[in-house]
């Protein structure tokens, strides 16, 4: 298929509009963890992948306001000719910056998939080796319950993994598993 972007492309995007090394590690977690949901799915891997590759490459340029998030995103994607459906899946990941209610599975994997990413790589922080090695699943799911844990990473989002047919333990597993895949990348 084509997505109208490569994934060497889509690096290079990531590159010219995030300058924070640790913004770059988490599109790569959303990538793996989209990937093994596509898997998972029997969906199309390279869609869902540079789908989450690419969902936050205008956080730097909009300072965090969810309001304007993702905007940019779409507008540079649009540029490069991306395929009409990452675009679509990440304007939806935020639903802040517009009227619109995710649906769709795929926007739901993307939300949810972007969101626990944070959750495991602070599982992983409280190690004291800091390595995604360590973190076992039953970690990741006791601290998906501690609401004060991550806080950031909101459990509202994650558990939209329910409405694509994931119970919240073997979404958790799951997505840990994707990034332990990666944890050299992601120097975890």
């Amino acid at each position: 298929m084509n997505y109208g972007i490569t994934r060497k492309r889509s690096l290079e995007l990531l590159n010219q509009y995030l300058s924070t090394p640790n913004l770059v590690k988490h599109c790569l977690a959303s990538e793996a963890v989209m990937r093994s949901l596509a898997r998972h799915f029997s969906e199309d891997e390279d869609l869902w992948g540079l789908t989450g590759l690419l969902h936050d490459l205008d956080v730097e340029l909009t300072l965090d306001d969810l309001s304007r998030h993702t905007h940019e995103t779409v507008r540079i994607l649009h540029q490069e000719g991306v395929a009409e459906e990452i675009i679509e899946a990440i304007r939806m990941h935020n639903e802040h910056a517009h009227d619109d209610k995710r649906s769709e599975r795929f926007h739901h994997a993307l939300a949810a998939g972007e969101t626990i990413t944070g959750l495991i790589i602070a599982s992983a922080l409280v190690y004291p080796d800091k390595k995604l090695g360590s973190v076992k699943p039953k970690s990741v799911r006791k601290r998906f319950k501690e609401k004060q844990f991550a806080a950031g990473a909101n459990r509202e989002i994650i558990a939209e993994c329910e409405l694509i047919g994931l119970a919240i333990p073997d979404f958790c597993d799951l997505c840990l598993e994707a990034m332990q895949g990666i944890s050299d990348d992601l120097g975890l």
